[in-house]
């Protein structure tokens, strides 16, 4: 999927209330640019059903980190000028003097907030999505710009042809419906090979232990490439099963990138000499190729505790 910035405000005038053009539709991005100001108290970004002042248009996502103490970040939504329960999050993720890239993420039923490219906090809509149609920042700091982002459809892309997996194994190709049940097999419409990518994208459960992908020749008990994000323990398995025994794993990550509840896009690109991963447009990891018959591998296969959304190959 590529992104494509359909609105940017540069060095906006705070406060700032302004129109979001087209409203905000699922799957679209807002990213705020700044920097703390030293001397920062809080701040709030709100996404507002209107401008009204006298009365009060209602507040459908308020986001309002506040650096009193050891810090946090509440949120709330305020209908007919009254506010309801707050959401508080007591981790505090901004630092002051430190410049700060705030990505919300506008799904169906929450916003997907990011700092600086980690996930920090889910919150479900209390108001429904096609109202809002302001933003509105309050409160000092220096904000570098605002954007507006959608997601543009990438030509050429294929969903995998998948169909059930039978009671014998042999998989049952469908080559009009993919179907997005857990456990997934599927065929890749071209074997794997440099350059080739894979792309998952599904939601975490709320109570997730843990889920995994796995890349494997045709007929084969092997396993090229297996990711195996564990959330109760925040750890990122990856490893290789070769010659009927598991190798070596590597867990070593600076950031565990999956938390329960989220939304995620999985990339994984194939190059000559490794695997990359990104998570949610960040790259998190390289793999070296442990089964260097690349062209052999043409199965995909997903389980765990996921809601799978949609898989595709290119």
């Amino acid at each position: 999927m590529a992104m494509a910035v359909r609105r940017r405000v540069s060095e906006p005038m705070i406060p700032y209330i302004g129109t979001i053009h087209g409203g905000l539709n699922p799957g679209e991005i807002v990213v705020i640019h700044g920097t703390v100001s030293r001397d920062a108290d809080r701040f709030q970004v709100d996404f507002q059903c209107g401008s009204s002042i006298t009365p009060r248009a209602d507040v459908a996502f308020h986001f309002n980190p506040r650096f009193k103490g050891s810090g946090q970040i509440v949120c709330n939504t305020l209908q007919d000028e009254k506010w309801g329960w707050e959401e508080i999050t007591y981790k505090m993720p901004f630092e002051k003097g430190k410049q700060f890239k705030i990505t919300f993420l506008i799904l169906s039923d929450k916003f997907q907030v990011c700092l600086n490219d980690k996930h920090i906090l889910l919150y479900k809509h209390r108001i429904n999505l096609e109202r809002v149609n302001t933003l509105a920042i309050y409160d000092k700091n220096e904000f570098r710009s605002i954007e507006f982002v959608s997601v543009v459809p990438s030509q050429g892309l294929q969903p995998l042809s998948l169909g059930a997996v039978l009671n014998n194994g042999e998989i049952k190709e469908n080559p009009t419906i993919a179907q997005l049940v857990l456990p997934y097999v599927g065929r890749l419409h071209n074997p794997l090979g440099p350059g080739r990518t894979v792309v998952v994208k599904g939601e975490v459960n709320q109570k997730a232990k843990s889920f995994k992908i796995d890349l494997k020749p045709s007929d084969s008990n092997i396993i090229a490439l297996h990711l195996n994000p564990r959330i109760k323990s925040q750890v990122f398995v990856r490893n290789s099963y070769l010659y009927e025994s598991w190798g070596e794993e590597e867990r070593g990550l600076p950031d565990f990138p999956f938390s329960p509840g989220m939304y995620f896009e999985m990339i994984i690109y194939c190059g000559s000499h490794e695997y990359k991963v990104a998570v949610n447009g960040v790259h998190i990891l390289d793999y070296k190729h442990r089964f260097k018959n690349l062209s052999e591998i043409k199965v995909l296969e997903i389980n765990g505790n996921i809601q799978l959304l949609d898989v595709r190959s290119w």
